[in-house]
């Protein structure tokens, strides 16, 4: 099984601003967040536990117990949102109405496909430790690993909303890859 974990909340997740490359610290409310997700956590015996190299998924996977276990994933980062880091999608739609980052990616920055290769291999990644594996990284990141798992295309990731300090399940049913739970609080 995967379990995805979305780190705790920043100031700009708090805000709906695009937050890729830039790396913010968890805010307190995020802090507060990832501590509770060590409880939950408690309950799996991961056999790899691997996490994005920006700071808010580090300690997210610290505050939740799993940081001397962990190991960084480079692949796990954020969209590079290119132009559009720090931006709304309000703000970036009153120059470009109907925008969408699943659609239409960021200039200068990833598209959907691009994101769903460096996914396709963190799922690899995972698939080879032979037991449960938990993976600390962003909302958009974990949305289209969510798509890529049930092999959908990176962009319907965009049809999975993922709050903060959310954790999710990945498994399989009868050999299928399935979404076990999605979204969890």
């Amino acid at each position: 099984m995967l379990v995805l974990v979305r780190h705790g909340a920043t100031e700009w997740s708090a805000s709906g601003k695009h937050t890729g490359v830039t790396d913010l610290p968890l805010s307190e409310a995020g802090r507060r967040d990832a501590e509770r997700l060590r409880e939950r956590l408690a309950r799996y015996d991961f056999a790899l536990v691997l996490t994005s190299p920006l700071a808010r998924a580090r300690d997210t996977c610290e505050l939740a117990g799993l940081g001397s276990l962990a190991q960084v994933e480079p692949d796990l980062r954020e969209f590079d949102y290119g132009e559009y880091e720090g931006i709304s999608s309000d703000e970036i739609r009153v120059e470009r109405p109907g925008w969408s980052v699943w659609r239409d990616g960021s200039p200068g920055g990833e598209s959907p496909d691009d994101v769903g290769v460096r996914a396709d291999r963190a799922i690899a990644r995972a698939l080879e430790a032979g037991g449960d594996v938990a993976l600390f990284a962003h909302g958009h990141l974990l949305r289209v690993l969510g798509a890529r798992w049930i092999e959908l295309p990176a962009a319907y990731g965009g049809h999975l909303a993922l709050g903060t300090a959310a954790v999710c399940e990945l498994g399989y049913e009868r050999e299928r890859r399935v979404l076990g739970l999605w979204n969890g609080r």
